[in-house]
């Protein structure tokens, strides 16, 4: 599996405009080919710094939990969730629906939206009461694109296909956060204990 063509922050930053603006299978086929996995995951990376760092200092400010707990936690667990989610969005849609997408286009294409999206959430989402609304729109916002991204990248034109895989591919992405979020807390406990805190 090859990585594909790589494209910079700013060009990925004018198709994410663009695919946002225009949405539809045909605009995510446009430029799932213009980068690889390694843009993606770079481009995943800018939204996981920074939600890390708003996380964080809004945690600091309010004393909710730890500045750097949010800072870590946030900086292994977007870019792995997002990993998990759309390897689970190739497999399940090459295995069970014969996708012929790779899996650097779903990537790519997912990070299109993703990125840009979970950056609105991040800054929205601090705001009293109005917070968990904007994440929940955010959230419905993503599973349109999500599902926008499957037909194109994974080429699953019909769209119970491209449903049942991103609902797989979700619940897949739960058991994988859940993993990570029990071995992130056990290391914490670990370091609390150990540091006699």
């Amino acid at each position: 599996m090859t990585s594909g063509p790589e494209s910079n922050v700013q060009d990925m930053f004018a198709q994410s405009v663009a695919v946002l603006s225009r949405p539809s299978p045909a605009t995510f086929e446009r430029f799932e080919r213009r980068g690889g996995l390694t843009s993606a995951l770079t481009y995943v990376m800018i939204a996981a710094v920074v939600s890390a760092v708003i996380a964080a200092l809004f945690s600091f400010l309010h004393s909710d939990v730890t500045f750097f707990g949010q800072l870590f936690s946030r900086l292994i667990t977007i870019p792995l969730g997002f990993a998990a989610f759309t390897g689970a969005v190739y497999l399940i849609g090459r295995g069970l629906f014969k996708g012929t997408g790779t899996y650097p286009e779903v990537a790519y294409s997912f990070a299109l939206f993703y990125v840009p999206l979970s950056i609105v959430s991040t800054l929205l989402g601090i705001i009293p009461i109005l917070g968990w609304l904007i994440m929940l729109a955010v959230s419905l916002i993503m599973i349109y694109f999500g599902f926008l991204a499957v037909q194109s990248s994974m080429n699953l034109r019909d769209q119970t296909q491209a449903i049942v895989t991103l609902v797989l591919a979700w619940i897949a992405q739960l058991v994988v956060a859940g993993v990570i979020g029990s071995i992130i807390g056990g290391l914490f406990v670990a370091g609390r204990v150990i540091s006699g805190n």
